[in-house]
């Protein structure tokens, strides 16, 4: 048996959602060297890199050549969950010739869909294991929450996904991040309690009836909206680990590029690349050795 003990430094896997219009994009975009998959046009106003989303390959596609060479950036972000779910829903109706997700039979379409958003969770793990951090930006919806053991049910903030997709994304996620105005009830002269403040941002990192949310590393239960108060998320996240492009440009020498090569081979034959990736890969290191040492490329 391999045992390991202590603590295990990881990047993180972070969903943010809140009520429209807080701010959840500028904060998502001030994680360690982002890189933002838009695919709402919701980052514009922002001063970032990012990657412009049409449909649910592209953003699939994205994560894969990241997976492969970081290009240096150390966090991801999805901007937003939930619209990215609906590009997924697109592309199955497409592919299967149909016009709504209710035409694959009674729930069998929702099943189709959570499938997939597991299989994209998957990618997204293989990020996280470079040591690169995955935020999902979501908005928030209220649901009505009626408890098997309570004789009422109540009304809570939920992420905006459907009810099968919205359980893999919170079991998935290491922290859940709901962020609200903060406000407070008063009681006027006249008996009636109004509500003031309503200015104030603040994160809640731990769930009650009223929202969801979660942390694995002992935030506190209330933080203000800055990325200062998420300092220790990072201060334990390891460096990313080199990817296979980030070897090829970082190689000094063709006895480099020989390693990087065979090493490659041992992955396409454990399966961790395919042959497609491995052809890419190829011709990178081709063109590199062209650099490193013209003469021993054949004119």
């Amino acid at each position: 048996m391999k045992i390991t003990k202590g603590k295990r430094q990881t990047a993180k896997r972070v969903v943010l959602h809140g009520v429209e219009g807080i701010g959840k994009s500028t904060l998502a975009s001030q994680f360690p060297k982002p890189l933002v998959l838009d695919t709402e046009d919701g980052t514009n106003h922002l001063d970032v890199d990012r990657v412009t989303i049409t449909n649910y390959l592209e953003a699939e596609g994205t994560l894969h050549e990241l997976a492969r060479d970081s290009q240096g950036y150390q966090t991801v972000v999805i901007d937003s969950g939930d619209w990215l779910e609906r590009l997924l829903i697109e592309n199955l109706l497409s592919k299967a010739q149909k016009r709504s997700i209710e035409d694959f039979g009674f729930g069998k379409g929702y099943t189709m869909v959570a499938e997939a958003i597991g299989r994209f969770l998957t990618v997204c793990d293989s990020l996280v294991e470079r040591g690169i951090n995955v935020v999902v930006v979501c908005h928030t919806t209220v649901k009505r929450c009626s408890p098997p053991d309570m004789d009422e049910g109540y009304d809570r903030f939920e992420l905006k996904l459907t009810k099968q997709s919205g359980p893999l994304v919170k079991e998935w996620a290491d922290c859940i991040l709901f962020a609200n105005y903060k406000t407070r009830l008063v009681a006027g002269e006249d008996g009636r309690t109004r509500a003031k403040g309503g200015k104030e941002r603040v994160l809640h990192t731990e769930r009650t009836a009223a929202w969801d949310a979660k942390n694995r590393y002992g935030l506190a239960p209330e933080l203000p909206m800055t990325i200062e108060a998420l300092a220790p998320l990072f201060a334990s996240v390891p460096a990313s680990k080199p990817g296979w492009g980030d070897r090829v440009k970082a190689a000094a020498s063709v006895e480099e590029l020989d390693v990087i090569e065979s090493d490659a081979d041992d992955a396409c034959d454990a399966g961790d690349l395919t042959e497609s990736q491995r052809n890419t890969l190829g011709n990178a290191i081709s063109k590199r050795r062209a650099v490193l040492s013209p003469e021993e490329v054949p004119a």
